[in-house]
């Protein structure tokens, strides 16, 4: 590829959900900022018809094949398909399941969606979700000592993507907005299991990311949610308000949505390993 080339095909095969080679992609794609990935995503690529597919759409669209495939049969046509077109391809698993057979002693099974199997923490996962859906941006307040995390912040700060991403892996998570003027549920005030996060963010970043919402939404000026002087004073408030609380406040400002869950259920660790 050359170096002016900003856009690459992408295709990311599995005989699964694939979300776990859909994970290993935007992480591995994230290094290179400078490009942007044009992905084909094909799930649940199970017999020829559909590998066929794949493979014609590989070659009208030559680029990086990823792939987590344990079907041996799909496997190994897939890989003779991409060698045959000349496309780089890789089996995202490979080199670690490849260093954990060689460790126990054991050899993989190769099972299909085992990453998904129904089994209590599958269902954990769901309950989470549905909580976190049902909960969100400051919905039903009344049963939030239920949650394993409760995420307070100012407009924008990525209050549901988180809660979502925290639910994703079974984290009972709600979120409020703060909002100037607004009085915030005083069920907050008496809560005593869940951990609660107060998320900000810089101004600049928040007057601009507001500015561009408004005008995706054609909402016209915002009036006191873009004027720099209103959001600072937002910002300090929000910041006191969780200050006065002791809870954790993140500022999300140079942070990914990940970045910023991974504290979270990291602060929920501790939290845990303290109360044992």
């Amino acid at each position: 590829m050359s170096d002016q080339t900003s856009i690459f095909h992408l295709h990311l095969v599995s005989d699964s959900t694939g979300e776990t080679v859909d994970g290993v992609a935007r992480a591995c794609v994230a290094q290179f900022p400078d490009v942007q990935a044009h992905e084909h995503v094909w799930p649940l690529i199970r017999t020829d018809t559909q590998l066929a597919r794949v493979l014609a759409d590989i070659e009208r669209h030559p680029g990086i094949v990823l792939y987590t495939v344990f079907n041996s049969e799909i496997r190994r046509k897939l890989e003779e398909g991409c060698r045959r077109m000349q496309v780089p391809h890789s089996h995202v698993l490979d080199t670690t399941i490849t260093m954990m057979a060689g460790y126990l002693g054991q050899q993989s099974r190769g099972r299909i969606g085992a990453l998904h199997k129904m089994d209590e923490d599958y269902f954990n996962r769901i309950e989470a979700i549905d909580y976190a859906l049902s909960h969100d941006d400051g919905q039903a307040t009344w049963d939030l000592e239920e949650a394993d995390v409760v995420i307070v912040g100012v407009s924008r700060t990525s209050k549901t993507p988180t809660s979502v991403y925290l639910a994703n892996r079974g984290i009972k998570t709600a979120n409020i907005p703060f909002v100037p003027g607004c009085p915030l549920p005083p069920e907050l005030d008496q809560l005593k299991n869940p951990l609660v996060i107060g998320l900000i963010k810089d101004v600049d970043q928040l007057v601009s990311i507001r500015k561009n919402r408004l005008r995706q939404i054609e909402r016209g000026e915002g009036g006191d949610y873009v004027d720099p002087v209103a959001v600072r004073a937002e910002v300090f408030q929000a910041r006191r308000y969780f200050t006065e609380r002791s809870w954790k406040i993140i500022n999300v400002t140079r942070r990914s949505i990940e970045e910023t869950a991974a504290m979270i259920m990291a602060t929920l660790n501790d939290r845990r390993e303290e109360n044992e």
